[in-house]
């Protein structure tokens, strides 16, 4: 058969709204996909008429003729962002309990909460997560103790947390134990591990922006994205590094903080930086 009419097994699975490419990939390391009742390797291409399960489950291609769905969600704390109904109970598809299949857009550690995306658009998920320039995540975070006058640089600056340095990013103070911070990466419990490493224990995170779209609805609602907001997504995702070579690339020379191009949360008095005593 033609080598265009054969499609990688993630890219499916993705395709077909099951999960992203990278959740794709993790199933089949797992064992838990066949194609014609066979375990395939990573890698694998199928052909028309292949029979795809996950965990015995047809994969219905047909599906796909209906609208994809973009939904943005108000996480509460306890609830974990998988697909994994079988192994994890406090998982985020049961709790929204949608009647189509849908999946998150990356992950939103249980102890936070906040703003997450949900999709059963495969492609937008995966130009999401290899989107780095444009791909701006923004948290109000609270600490165990009052910040000391050097958290701030510290924290913009990059931290060595994972074997790396974490990308520069904007950080103001927003109260004696509470800062607002931006990022552009999403490295495994990040703001955390950034936070530990200076010595402090966050107490609450919780996300208020992702891109164009800020938290507007209250904990554990969600609401449709917007046509105009769906619109403004698609260019900031077309506008950045396509490629993962790209988007290395981009990573290794993004050495200036960048000025957050998002919405700004109001503030109050509540939460304006002390002045410094003179």
């Amino acid at each position: 058969m033609a080598e265009e009419n054969l499609t990688r097994i993630n890219k499916f699975l993705s395709e077909a709204g099951y999960c992203s490419r990278r959740a794709a990939d993790k199933l089949i390391d797992q064992g838990r996909v066949t194609i014609n009742g066979l375990v395939p390797e990573m890698g694998t291409k199928i052909a028309p008429g292949d029979e795809v399960k996950v965990d015995g489950e047809l994969i219905d291609t047909e599906e796909k003729e209906k609208p994809n769905v973009y939904i943005a969600f108000n996480k509460p704390i306890g609830i974990v962002c998988t697909t994994d109904t079988k192994r994890e109970k406090n998982n985020i598809i049961d709790y929204i309990n949608y009647p189509e299949r849908i999946f998150p857009i990356g992950r939103l550690d249980k102890p936070s909460e906040g703003l997450i995306f949900l999709t059963s658009d495969g492609d937008i998920v995966n130009k999401i997560l290899r989107a780095r320039n444009n791909h701006e995540k923004e948290y109000i975070v609270k600490v165990n103790k009052p910040l000391q006058p050097d958290f701030v640089k510290k924290m913009s600056k990059g931290i060595p947390i994972l074997d790396t340095v974490t990308r520069e990013c904007f950080v103001e103070q927003t109260g004696e134990n509470e800062f607002r911070i931006i990022l552009t990466q999403g490295l495994n419990r990040q703001i955390r591990r950034m936070c530990e490493y200076l010595g402090y224990a966050v107490t609450k995170l919780k996300r208020i922006r992702i891109m164009n779209v800020p938290l507007d609805i209250p904990v554990g609602k969600w609401r449709h994205i917007t046509k105009a907001e769906l619109k403004e997504i698609d260019r900031l995702v077309n506008t950045s590094s396509k490629t993962e070579e790209a988007s290395q690339l981009s990573e290794n020379n993004d050495n200036k903080i960048a000025k957050p191009k998002g919405i700004k949360p109001k503030t109050t008095n509540k939460h304006k930086r002390p002045r410094k005593k003179s």
